[in-house]
């Protein structure tokens, strides 16, 4: 393992946020190995076609194996289905997390299906543009815009630690709060 943040990341979902992450934290060096799934076949083929990965899977659950950070990049309705496909095939110890806009739903969705042995901790960076899908991705969207990262009063600070590194990594300004004032303060 090199001085990455994490050694292997896997991101569902390879839209505009997905293919930025995977440009950014390739870029800066922040993980050793991408893994991306996406339920699109086509979608999937385009990101493999534009090198955003190290492999590509159909299956979530396939892409989630060894990874030590898995960020959901999927709409928030689609957050539940996301953790029960990837809850039996986690890694201990790894962090969890997502992009979702709305944190109290999708702590409501995913934190009852994912076992005791990760962390969970959702996050939400404030960045995105009017474009959609792989091609739309670029390394800098996340410079000088801030990630909120939402941690329950039961997570690990090393956890917490590794992600706010990771984030910052990308470029973002990163702020912690609970899910509930996120919710109130962003709406």
């Amino acid at each position: 393992m090199t001085d990455a943040v994490f050694h292997r990341l896997a991101i569902i979902g390879i839209g505009l946020i997905g293919s930025s992450i995977a440009r950014a934290a390739r870029l800066n060096g922040l993980v050793d190995e991408i893994a991306i799934s996406d339920l699109s076949p086509i979608i999937l083929k385009r990101a493999e076609e534009l090198s955003l990965g190290d492999s590509y899977h159909a299956a979530a659950g396939d892409a989630v194996v060894d990874a030590d950070l898995v960020i959901a990049c999927v709409p928030v309705g689609a957050a539940e289905a996301v953790a029960k496909a990837i809850a039996p095939r986690l890694k201990p110890g790894a962090v969890v997390s997502d992009v979702g806009s709305v944190k109290g739903s999708v702590v409501r969705q995913m934190k009852p299906h994912l076992p005791d042995n990760v962390h969970f901790i959702p996050a939400h960076p404030v960045a995105g543009t009017e474009y959609s899908g792989p091609d739309a991705g670029f390394a800098e969207l996340f410079v000088n815009r801030w990630s909120i990262v939402c941690p329950d009063e039961g997570t690990e600070p090393k956890a917490l630690d590794r992600l706010i590194a990771f984030w910052a990594g990308l470029g973002a300004n990163v702020a912690s709060m609970c899910a509930a004032r996120h919710d109130l303060v962003l709406a």
